[in-house]
């Protein structure tokens, strides 16, 4: 059973002016122009609706999907943990106001959040709410569909330390690759950008896993340029590219036995670099959110993670290209 949002009382008619005026003024346009019915209605069904004439189960009812999904993109645009969360729900005003909450109701603590994203998980959800951004964005005309830009990065996740029984406390799940020298561990995120830095689609899988073996199933729709670093250069892609009429614009780099690289490819790889740096700014501003390392355990867990980072990124993008 969903639990009902309790009227404003006076005491939120004698704060409506309080709250700081920066956050307020960005969370009044996500209210605005992101369309929160459509998002939560996408993933409706983790709550299953009671049948007519049933007896509903005893328990406490469940906060609004509309508001979990709020909070979800709170915790992404401002890079809280689920404690984090709480906290802030219970200290700032403009929070409150955003998901829906009076100044004298409950908070939702952070089991509930931990607890609805395992319905998520339970329900296939794990890429659900970022497909619903992607139909939007479309909707509003905001991602381009003539080019594509791919990149990976690494996710570390904790290497764990040794039990006195032999065991490891490390994710069983992560892997461990190496880059410039340096051995990492942990997962990786792959994702597909148009020329605006939107992120169109995503993959995310473990370390081990070289970051060109998902190229092929991010660009397959893709009918005029694909634009990557030299750690996707394959002749055989070049070619199964330019076959089907799309140029393939990769950083190539010198190969075994060649001093440099003619100057019409060193021409080339600067302007392929300026095209390329834009798929950089998603992983930028993940970073700048805190999404440097895992916060948990597991492939399905830390793709949900990824894909909701992706999702909170495109959203907060396309207020900047509405605007322009």
């Amino acid at each position: 059973m969903e639990r009902k949002f309790e009227q404003p009382t006076f005491v939120d008619a004698a704060a409506v002016e309080l709250g700081g005026p920066r956050t307020t003024a960005f969370l009044d346009k996500c209210e605005r122009l992101i369309p929160w019915d459509a998002l939560a209605g996408s993933i409706a069904d983790v709550f299953p609706k009671p049948q007519k004439g049933a007896v509903s189960r005893v328990g406490r009812p469940h906060w609004p999907v509309r508001l979990y999904v709020k909070c979800m993109m709170l915790q992404k645009w401002f890079g809280l943990s689920d404690p984090q969360l709480e906290e802030q729900l219970r200290d700032r005003i403009s929070f409150r106001r955003f998901v829906g909450l009076t100044m004298t109701e409950a908070t939702p603590d952070e089991t509930s959040m931990v607890v609805f994203r395992r319905r998520l998980r339970e329900a296939g959800h794990e890429r659900t709410l970022f497909d619903a951004v992607q139909k939007h964005l479309e909707k509003q005309g905001l991602t381009l569909h003539n080019g594509t830009l791919v990149d990976a990065t690494i996710v570390e996740a904790p290497r764990g330390r040794k039990r006195d029984d032999g065991t490891s406390t490390r994710d069983a799940e992560a892997s461990y690759t190496k880059k410039n020298d340096r051995t990492y561990h942990g997962y990786k995120g792959h994702i597909a950008t148009d020329r605006n830095g939107v992120v169109k689609d995503f993959r995310f899988d473990t370390a081990k896993h070289h970051d060109s073996q998902y190229i092929d199933d991010l660009t397959k729709c893709e009918k005029g340029l694909v634009v990557a670093d030299s750690a996707y250069m394959s002749e055989e892609r070049e070619q199964r590219l330019q076959k089907r009429g799309v140029c393939f614009g990769v950083v190539k780099r010198r190969v075994r036995g060649q001093e440099e690289l003619p100057h019409f490819q060193q021409v080339l790889n600067r302007a392929w670099s300026t095209v390329r740096a834009i798929v950089e700014h998603p992983f930028a501003w993940m970073r700048n959110m805190g999404y440097r390392r895992t916060r948990y355990r597991g492939l399905v867990r830390n793709a949900l993670d990824f894909g909701l980072m992706a999702a909170a990124y495109n959203l907060k993008r396309s207020f900047s290209l509405q605007s322009a």
